[in-house]
């Protein structure tokens, strides 16, 4: 594998997908770190894994993974010659109750799960840590009763504290410093006890200064009566943190002694969380189980993209048993490059021990590597053009590739000379052919479809398109190439048939008749092109033999005066036309007349002449008498009319 295939084929975006599932940094950080395997037997111990990891949630979909947050730290901080804190074993003492409540919980799922509930051996018994933890620590600080000791110290700290505040209590309450003080409470700075003292009257209370208010005219004094009795606090407290520090130590000598089995719990735990975090991504996505081998065998039935949900087409795609390479046509954004790139990726996620959305009796081989050339990858730093970056791609393809090689190609041989290109493309697509390689390539050239249905060890696919909605299906139908959709969709939106056909014999340099639309829209077809229904060489006397050259609705030009007319009526038995020039009829003789453009390249068989040559007053009685008798209404034409 490299780089470019899983950037292309969006493999990290997939482990990103299974990393939101798990429930610990730890394990997002193992599926983040996933690469494709080539190990057969491991791999499908993991599908199987995964496998049973979806019964177990579809049975129960709270697992008690919690409680790994802080372990990585905590097992960094042993040996270092330093307690570990007391929320580090806090946050200890809460992962072992979630190792505990795993192994009871995966008791009743040997049957269910036979191979994950075994892991669960991995988590030893170290309840004699929790109970000592719990026996230590409560409400986040080291308890009193950890030992004789600390008990006897807190005790006698408790009874100096009480000693102190009662004779503060005294100082405040007596009359003798009642005038002194600017309050009558006791205050506490620096973690010593003092009384409030006017400045004023700092001289009449002995004992230190210990802080002044902001203004500046309370000072917080240390009364010299008191000031023994807070030493001895100090020496208490001093005294207790000394224990505490020793209790610590004693905690972290415990967990030190244990560190194996605890690393092999929280490893274990970690396990789970990713295996839990794949069967609820295999959940999420309707994935599946497949089956592996080592024969470069494809076969998908139902595949969907893992990253389109439920916008994903299925498609079925089999490769591999009676040829290895796969030439795919199709009209653009048919899917053509999602249907290489969705085999692409879910080869990859099997490799990585992941089910993929297919449909049952699906097949995919090991490939020791993906090779592809898919997008533009166009290099500004290189100021490569779109072809070379292709081709720079199809040459390190060339180069790595092998038996055991995956090679997906999109529209190879574009962004050159269509025929230099397709050229290249059938030679390259033949050399990685000889190469031994499975290979999926899309293609827009259709002599590279008739390469394919010529050549041993290639099929040709295309992608469906809907005539009728003018829409692509995206299904892959193999084993037929793409028709020219373009000559389709051209006869669809109404382009008359014979010019598809004249196209299709330049194209393919052969004959074929394309259907004619419906009988009501054949005249609208034929504006579209010449249809020659003028009597040119009628046969007449000879005075008369050019009289009839010219028909209603033809455009002439008059060779005397350099205008243009058309066509009202004749010949006359002298040959002579009477032409409509402007808003004017004129009678020319024939031999004045020639012809410019003819009526059927202008009008439809059933123009109705009256909207060129008669007025528009003119029409409206003629319509008007069409439908009944109008006595008086008199319809006037020029004579020559």
């Amino acid at each position: 594998m490299n780089e470019r295939a899983y950037s292309v084929l969006e493999y990290n975006r997939v482990k990103e997908d299974v990393a939101k599932f798990a429930m610990t940094e730890e394990g997002k950080e193992q599926i983040l770190a996933l690469l494709p395997s080539i190990n057969k037997r491991q791999l499908q111990a993991q599908l199987a894994e995964v496998t049973e990891a979806v019964a177990i949630l579809e049975k129960s979909a709270s697992v008690p993974l919690s409680g790994l947050s802080g372990m990585s730290v905590l097992m960094k901080q042993l040996h270092k010659g330093t307690a570990l804190k007391v929320d580090t074993l806090s946050k200890l003492l809460g992962f072992l109750d979630s190792c505990a409540k795993l192994k009871r919980f995966m008791k009743d799922k040997q049957h269910l799960a036979p191979r994950v509930s075994l892991y669960v051996d991995g988590i030893d018994d170290l309840s004699v840590i929790a109970d000592e933890i719990v026996r230590c620590i409560r409400n986040g600080r080291v308890d009193d009763y950890a030992s004789k000791e600390l008990l006897k110290i807190r005790r006698q700290l408790e009874t100096h504290e009480q000693k102190l505040k009662e004779k503060l209590q005294q100082i405040v309450k007596s009359s003798k410093y009642k005038a002194y003080l600017q309050e009558s409470t006791i205050s506490e700075r620096n973690g010593r006890y003092a009384v409030a003292v006017k400045k004023e009257y700092k001289s009449k209370v002995k004992g230190s200064i210990l802080d002044t208010s902001a203004s500046g005219s309370t000072l917080y004094i240390e009364p010299e009566e008191a000031s023994s009795i807070q030493d001895l606090i100090d020496l208490q407290k001093a005294m207790e943190e000394v224990e505490v520090e020793r209790i610590l130590f004693s905690l972290t000598a415990l967990v030190e002694e244990n560190e194996p089995s605890l690393k092999g719990s929280i490893e274990t735990m970690i396990h789970y969380d990713v295996l839990f975090a794949k069967g609820k991504h295999s959940q999420f996505i309707n994935g599946r189980e497949v089956a592996i081998n080592e024969e470069s065998r494809v076969l998908l039935k139902g595949a969907r993209h893992p990253l389109l949900g439920d916008g994903a087409v299925p498609l079925t795609v089999e490769i591999g048993t009676n040829y290895r390479n796969l030439v795919i046509t199709g009209p653009n954004t048919g899917g053509k490059t999602v249907t290489i790139k969705t085999v692409g990726l879910l080869v990859m996620m099997v490799q990585s021990g992941l089910h993929v959305p297919v449909n049952e009796g699906s097949e995919v081989a090991i490939f020791k590597q993906i090779l592809v050339d898919i997008g533009d990858g166009q290099s500004i730093e290189q100021s490569l053009s779109t072809f070379s970056s292709h081709l720079t791609n199809i040459i390190e393809i060339l180069k790595e590739a092998n038996e055991y090689t995956l090679v997906l190609v999109d529209e190879l041989g574009s962004g050159t000379d269509p025929s230099e290109g397709m050229g290249l493309a059938t030679a390259i697509l033949h050399q990685l052919a000889k190469k031994g390689v499975t290979m999926l390539a899309t293609t827009h050239y259709s002599e590279i479809k008739e390469f394919a249905d010529a050549t041993e060890g290639f099929r040709n696919g295309s992608m469906e398109f809907d005539i009728h909605t003018l829409k692509p299906t995206y299904r892959l139908l193999i084993g037929k190439g793409g028709e020219s959709q373009a000559f389709a969709i051209a006869l669809k939106l109404g382009l008359h048939p014979k010019i598809i056909e004249e196209a299709h014999r330049i194209t393919y340099r052969e004959e074929k008749e394309y259907p004619l639309g419906s009988t009501e829209n054949q005249r609208e077809l034929d504006k579209q092109i010449i249809v020659n229904r003028h009597a040119h060489q009628k046969t007449a006397k000879p005075q008369q033999a050019t009289a009839t050259i010219f028909v209603q609705g033809d455009n002439v030009r008059i060779t005397q005066s350099d205008e243009f007319g058309i066509v009202y009526s004749g010949p006359d038995s002298f040959g002579n036309y009477v032409v409509q020039v402007k808003e004017e009829k004129r009678t020319y003789n024939h031999k004045r007349l020639k012809l410019y453009i003819s009526r059927d390249e202008l009008y439809p068989d059933d123009y109705d002449f009256s909207i060129v040559f008669d007025s528009k007053e003119n029409r409206k009685k003629e319509r008007l008498i069409s439908r009944k008798y109008v006595e008086g209404l008199v319809i006037e034409r020029d004579e020559e009319e």
